[in-house]
C-alpha cells in the first residue's frame, strides 16, 4: 500500500525542502517550428536540469497551481520517489476571484485535488493543446458543483480555465505525455488558492472560503511532509487525506472508521506545532490592516500593456498580488463607502512586498480559545459559494489563425469585495455587509 511507502520515506527523510519561487518561467521554443506539437520533445535544458536532479525521463509528476501568485508548477519523481520541482510558469490567464468553482458559467477556475489520466490529455484542442483538470471530482459531485471542460490550455484565454501560452502548455504536455509513458496512470493535479503558508492563511482567514481551503490544507500539508503527493478520498462530502480506511469509502455517505498512519502523525505534529506559532505570530502582526482582493477587471489592468498587438483572444489577467492591496481599515471603509454611492475608484495596483489579513478582535491567544485559529489536522468543515459572473463566446482567431467561436473572457464588472456577500440595501440600522470585521 502507497501509505506504507509514505510512512518509510517519512522515516529516512532529510530536512523539509519547499519549492524554488526562482525557477525559470520562460520557454525556448519556437512554436511556429514545431511539426508534431503531440510528440515534441522536452527542450534539452529541462533533461539536463532532471539529470542533475536525479530524475529518470519517465518517472511521475505533479502539478500544482498556485492561483493568487499565476504560478503552475511541474513537480517530478526523484529516483527515491521524492518529489521537487522541476519547472515553475507564470500563468498566462485565469477567470474569476480566489475561491472554487461551483456552478457552470461561473467563471471559476476549479480549486481541490484531481486525478488526471491519458483520456485527460487534448492533442486536437482548438487551443493549441489541452489537458482537462478533470472537474468536477468526486468531491465537486458530491457537494453538486457542476461545470464542464474545465482546462489547463494555450492561447493565453480564459472562461473558467487556467490558460497558458502555447509554448508553455507544449512543454506541460510533454510532461504528462512522457510521465505516462513511464507507466504512470494517473497525475495529481492540486488547484489550491494560494501556497498554504501560515502568513496566507492569516491574511485570508476572513474569506467566505476558508472553510473550504482549511479542509484542502491538509492535503498541502501532507505533501510538504512527504514530498510525495498525498492519496486522496472523499467521504461524507469531505476530502480525506492519505487515511487508512476501516471500511468502505462513499463520497456521499458519512465516513468510516479512518486512521493516519504512526509516521506520518509524527511528521505532522511537528509541522503543525511550527505552522500554529507561525499563525498566531502572522495574525498579531497583521493588527487591523485588511486585503483588498482585485477583481479580474483589475488584474487585467496591470498587464494591459501586454495585450497591445496581439490578437482578441490573448487575454492575460496578472495576478491578484499584483493587483491587490494592503490597506487600514478606514481606507478600506472610504472606499466601500465611495463605491456604494456610486463613484469612481482606480484599481489597486500596489504590488504586496508583504502578506496580511483583516484583523480579528482579541489577542492570538484569545482568538485560540475561542477556535478560530485554524486546526491544522482538525475536523473538515463544510463549504461555501462562490460569486457567479456572465460569459460571452465572440468569434475570434485562434492561435492556429483559424477563426472560430471560442469563449473569451469578458471584464468583470467591480467587485467590492472578494470576501463579502452580495450587496444589499444597506440602512442607517443595519452593518454594511462589508464591515466584515466588525463582528458585532
Amino acid at each position: 500500500m502507497r501509505l506504507k511507502h509514505i510512512a518509510l520515506a517519512l522515516l529516512v527523510a532529510t530536512a523539509l525542502t519547499g519549492c524554488n519561487d526562482t525557477l525559470d518561467s520562460a520557454t525556448s521554443v519556437d512554436i511556429s517550428k514545431v511539426k508534431n506539437k503531440v510528440e515534441q520533445p522536452l527542450p534539452a535544458k529541462i533533461i539536463a536540469d532532471m539529470q542533475a536532479k536525479n530524475m529518470p525521463r519517465n518517472s511521475p509528476i505533479m502539478i500544482r497551481i498556485l492561483k493568487e501568485e499565476g504560478k503552475l508548477e511541474i513537480w517530478k519523481a526523484k529516483a527515491d520517489n521524492r518529489f521537487e520541482v522541476i519547472k515553475s510558469y507564470d500563468i498566462c490567464a485565469w477567470s474569476g476571484k480566489l475561491g472554487p468553482k461551483v456552478k457552470e458559467g461561473d467563471r471559476q477556475a476549479p480549486e481541490g485535488f484531481y486525478s488526471l489520466t491519458p483520456a485527460h490529455l487534448n492533442p486536437n484542442s482548438q487551443y493549441y493543446l489541452a489537458i482537462n483538470t478533470g472537474f468536477p471530482n468526486r468531491y465537486d459531485a458530491a457537494n453538486g458543483r457542476n461545470g464542464t471542460n474545465l482546462m489547463i490550455h494555450g492561447a493565453c484565454s480564459s472562461s473558467g480555465c487556467y490558460s497558458m501560452t502555447d509554448a508553455q502548455i507544449l512543454e506541460i504536455y510533454a510532461f504528462a505525455r512522457d510521465a505516462f509513458k513511464g507507466g504512470q496512470t494517473s497525475v495529481q493535479l492540486q488547484a489550491l488558492p494560494f501556497r498554504m503558508t501560515a502568513e496566507n492563511m492569516a491574511r485570508h482567514r476572513e474569506s467566505e472560503h476558508s472553510d473550504f481551503w482549511k479542509m484542502i490544507k491538509v492535503g498541502y500539508d501532507n505533501f510538504e511532509v512527504t514530498k510525495r503527493p498525498p492519496e486522496v478520498a472523499v467521504c461524507g462530502k469531505k476530502y480525506a487525506f492519505n487515511q487508512e480506511s476501516k471500511g468502505p469509502l462513499s463520497a456521499a455517505a458519512a465516513c468510516p472508521e479512518m486512521s493516519t498512519p504512526p509516521a506520518l502523525v509524527s511528521a505532522l505534529s511537528s509541522y503543525n506545532k511550527t505552522y500554529d506559532l507561525a499563525f498566531e505570530k502572522a495574525v498579531d502582526k497583521l493588527g487591523s490592516k485588511v486585503w483588498y482582493e482585485p477583481s479580474e477587471a483589475e488584474r487585467k489592468a496591470v498587464v494591459a500593456e501586454k495585450r497591445k498587438g496581439r490578437e482578441l483572444a490573448y487575454a492575460p489577467t496578472g495576478t491578484s498580488l499584483e493587483a491587490g492591496k494592503l490597506m487600514s481599515q478606514s481606507e478600506f471603509q472610504a472606499m466601500m463607502e465611495k463605491r456604494m454611492a456610486g463613484g469612481q475608484v482606480k484599481p489597486a495596483t500596489t504590488q504586496l512586498a508583504s502578506l496580511a489579513a483583516a484583523p480579528q478582535p482579541a489577542t492570538a491567544a484569545e482568538r485560540m480559545k475561542q477556535g478560530r485559529l485554524p486546526a491544522s489536522t482538525g475536523a473538515i468543515p463544510a463549504t461555501t459559494g462562490a460569486t457567479v459572473v456572465s460569459t460571452a463566446t465572440p468569434t475570434i482567431q485562434t492561435a492556429e489563425g483559424k477563426t472560430t467561436a471560442v469563449p473569451v473572457p469578458e471584464q468583470n464588472p467591480m467587485n467590492p469585495l472578494a470576501y463579502a456577500a452580495p450587496a444589499a440595501p444597506v440602512s442607517e440600522a443595519k452593518k454594511p455587509f462589508w464591515k466584515f470585521w466588525d463582528k458585532q
